[in-house]
């Protein structure tokens, strides 16, 4: 009988030490299937500025899909990042730069969004707009953004350019930037988000240390509001394109949050 008690213990014991072995392997192997990133564009650019990143993050195995928004609105600009998401086949690394902040927070609600990347990006809450935290702090002397035209477009000073948007990068590049950028329109800037993603995901930042367009005080400021954790980046507002291999880290660290 002492030996029969023996036994079925020694077999409980396996048994739990089985079970437990399973679930953490499972736990791992959940922490590392997400492999879909979708990146998303902001104001003054469009999504070809994203190819260092892109070519990064594919070199690690990541399937990478970059959304163009019209940047006609905020609405539209979401459904823009929808569609893409609705096609992906599993859960997404979901990356803003700029303006593409405010749209990956209402656009993060997705239910294929498993956690949101911040890039020297707009983090707006519910009911607030990307121009509200634009008005935080004085505008840098390098910054070119002009007030909308009669109809409506927001564009960047050409003689300020490559200064006060991406000081980092070779003129040259700077210079076909500015002219592959889409026609932003400025109501998109006032318009308030609904429904902030980050409050119910987890969400990463690369703070631009030297960024002219959105002050890093400003970055700093929305981040700590909403406990996104932080990674500085010592480069200009376009750090994904001067620092693919930085931003490229933080996007791996936001790929390892388990999956609901």
């Amino acid at each position: 009988m002492k030996n029969l008690l023996k036994k079925a213990k020694r077999n409980c014991l396996v048994f739990i030490l089985i079970l437990c072995v399973s679930f953490l392997g499972a736990v791992s192997i959940q922490a590392q299937q997400i492999k879909n990133v979708v990146l998303v564009h902001g104001a003054f650019a469009d999504g070809s500025g994203w190819r260092a990143l892109y070519e990064n993050l594919t070199r690690k195995g990541f399937h990478v899909s970059v959304v163009q928004n019209p940047l006609t609105s905020l609405e539209d600009d979401v459904a823009a990042t929808r569609v893409v998401l609705d096609n992906q086949d599993g859960p997404v690394i979901l990356v803003g730069h700029s303006w593409g902040g405010a749209v990956i927070t209402e656009a993060g609600n997705h239910p294929k969004v498993a956690s949101l990347v911040y890039v020297a990006a707009f983090q707006p809450d519910n009911g607030e707009s990307a121009l509200q935290w634009l008005q935080k702090a004085p505008p840098a002397p390098e910054n070119g953004v002009l007030p909308p035209d009669s109809r409506g477009i927001v564009y960047y000073d050409k003689a300020k350019y490559h200064a006060g948007f991406c000081a980092d990068i070779p003129k040259e590049l700077a210079d076909f930037m500015y002219a592959s950028q889409g026609a932003f329109y400025a109501k998109g800037f006032t318009t308030p988000i609904t429904h902030a993603a980050w409050r119910d995901k987890p969400a990463f930042a690369c703070i631009a240390t030297e960024d002219k367009s959105i002050a890093p005080e400003i970055q700093r400021a929305m981040y700590k509001r909403s406990n996104t954790k932080t990674t500085d980046v010592k480069g200009s507002h376009v750090i994904y394109m001067s620092q693919p291999q930085a931003v490229a880290a933080v996007i791996e660290e936001a790929a390892k949050v388990n999956v609901k």
